[in-house]
């Protein structure tokens, strides 16, 4: 059985992810049965602490066959439990007031309702594939009691044979007493509405919230930062390198003795190490080469959301984001490869195996922490152990063997170290120099330009995830990715000039952490965002909140620390490359 699971799961990654269709046709006929899936419960402020629906006492509707449903891998890793309600709906087909069981409030039911009505419990269901919401109950705070809602009213709308709406209201107010008889009951009412079924999603997404006039603002703000950088580096930058150029000529036309009495000083003086390979080089070519793969990573996922609107599709953007990592391993291998053999690198072997292993063990590692109290807590989001095996399966299956080819053509390709300057054999002694041009505090202050340029989207993607709302903005999104690429470049670029007019040659590690310096910011948002945007309570949802977040921004730190390596590397080859070495 687990074997089969996996086989699915593989299917669907590799087959269907990029397609938007579901297994169902969306297409009915009169009197065809309508499937209504139970989905979670659980607590309304701690939107990822949730459990299966039947953990409370509910109970089932007396139709127990149904058709055979196939579950995806992004619905397994996100905790989706889909269960029959054992309701009889069928299409077009009005149904009025039907008792279909009823629970008795002996101890242990009554304590898990009354659990579940003062953590503000409300469940999620589905039908053709909408999601419906509902709570559990409602306490009265004027006689402080506790009550649950027994009646389940839907309206479903419909535009010739397909599904395009579907309305929940909760009736039936039954105050919580021991001893009591609970009979739950359900009615549908069907509605012909003139919605495309393409249109169906629209009401649940919130252009108020996500088109707001800030959010426009801030785009605009952060477009205005991107012109006034790029001016500003090409501004300083340029005079800056003229005159540095016309003195290093000038010195160039002097005598050794009129050299040797001149005060030499800046970039050129460290020529003949700033291409020496970085510390550790095996474990900062497989970073770069991580961060590599993450930037196409996040640019082909977005234009798919764009293109494909993946918010309607259950598990369908964290399907398509696996599948797309896993198909653009190589480019991982060949930049991680290439760097690693240009640094001189020769055990290119282990230093494949960390680049491909690098990032699925710490997100593994951290999914894997957080199931364990996941499935101490029996919540829903605890990960099965078929789907361990899966994932396991794509990363030695298919990430290893691609992210092998991408570093063979890596080394082969662009693994000669064609620097403008030769290496001297003995390194430079680093001079003494101010303490606001040491590394470390080049690297603290890397990242507030870039993070001020995305953290108002940071708040908009954190509310879509955490909250109820569903992002579904993603031009928004590859603008302000576009826009901090060119933040995080600018900034790195001029960070590394003034290192580098400093004679310290250790620009590579400098100018990766300065721009990855964005996620230590990014990271102390979300604690802001925790304790002052969000009611979240608990250990399990504290420890799903910081884990995950701490996952991000360190993806985030890569793809930034990446992109600023990549582009200062460019300009330091250009500037080198163009004075006159003896």
């Amino acid at each position: 059985m687990a074997g089969l699971k996996i086989r699915n799961y593989l299917s669907w990654i590799f087959l269907f992810s990029f397609v938007l269709g579901d297994e169902h046709e969306h297409k009915y006929k009169d009197g065809e049965e309508v499937v209504l899936w139970m989905n979670t419960v659980g607590p309304y402020h701690n939107r990822q602490e949730t459990y299966g629906y039947f953990t409370l006492p509910f109970c089932a509707g007396p139709k127990d066959s149904i058709s055979h449903y196939h579950e995806t891998l992004g619905e397994a890793l996100q905790g989706t439990e889909l269960e029959f309600s054992g309701l009889q709906i069928d299409f077009n087909a009005d149904i009025a007031k039907t008792e279909y069981c009823k629970v008795a409030l002996n101890d242990n039911n009554l304590k898990a309702f009354l659990y579940a009505v003062k953590n503000h419990y409300w469940y999620q269901m589905y039908l053709d594939d909408l999601p419906i919401w509902g709570i559990v109950g409602e306490i009265d705070d004027k006689s402080d009691a506790y009550y649950i809602w027994t009646h389940k009213k839907f309206e479903i709308g419909y535009n010739d044979d397909q599904i395009v709406d579907v309305n929940l209201t909760s009736e039936g107010r039954t105050k919580l007493q021991l001893g009591e008889s609970l009979g739950f009951s359900y009615e549908v009412k069907w509605k012909k509405q003139a919605t495309k079924f393409e249109d169906r999603f629209d009401k649940y997404l919130d252009p108020n919230f996500f088109q707001h006039r800030i959010h426009w603002f801030s785009i605009f703000n952060s477009f205005m930062m991107v012109i006034f950088l790029v001016g500003l580096v090409t501004m300083i930058l340029m005079r800056t390198l003229r005159k540095d150029y016309a003195r290093y000529s000038k010195e160039d036309e002097m005598d050794d003795m009129e050299r040797d009495l001149g005060d030499e000083y800046g970039w050129k003086q460290v020529h003949g190490d700033v291409f020496r390979p970085a510390a550790s080089p095996m474990l900062f070519s497989a970073l770069i080469g991580t961060g590599s793969q993450l930037t196409v990573v996040v640019l082909f996922v977005v234009l798919f959301a764009i293109l494909g609107e993946l918010y309607t599709e259950r598990g369908s953007l964290l399907s398509t984001a696996i599948f797309v990592y896993a198909a653009t391993a190589p480019v991982n291998g060949y930049f991680g490869g290439s760097l690693y053999a240009r640094m001189g690198g020769k055990v290119w072997i282990k230093q494949m195996l960390m680049s491909a292993f690098f990032l699925p063990f710490v997100v593994c590692g951290t999914a894997f922490f957080i199931n364990f109290i996941a499935i101490y807590y029996h919540a829903s989001r605890a990960i099965p152990f078929g789907t361990m095996v899966a994932v396991t399966c794509i990363c030695l299956f298919v990430i290893l063997p691609l992210t092998l080819v991408g570093t063979v053509l890596g080394r082969n390709l662009a693994g000669n170290p064609d620097y403008p300057c030769r290496v001297n054999a003995v390194p430079r002694p680093i001079p003494e120099k101010k303490w606001f041009m040491e590394p470390w505090v080049i690297v603290a202050l890397g990242g507030i330009l870039p993070f001020g340029s995305i953290f108002i989207e940071m708040y908009f993607i954190f509310t879509s995830f955490w909250a109820y709302k569903i992002y579904y903005v993603y031009g928004f999104m590859l603008l302000v990715f576009l826009i901090l690429l060119t933040v995080t470049v600018c900034v790195t670029i001029v960070c590394t000039y003034f290192l580098l007019n400093a004679e310290d040659y250790r620009w590579q590690w400098t100018a990766f952490l300065s721009a990855g310096s964005t996620a230590g910011y990014v990271y102390f948002y979300s604690f802001y965002y925790f304790f002052f945007k969000t009611k979240m309570y608990g250990f399990f949802q504290t420890t799903f909140y910081f884990g995950y977040m701490a996952v991000f921004s360190m993806s985030l730190g890569l793809l930034c620390g990446t992109i600023g390596y990549m582009g200062t590397s460019i300009f330091v080859r250009k500037i080198y490359g163009t004075v006159k070495i003896d």
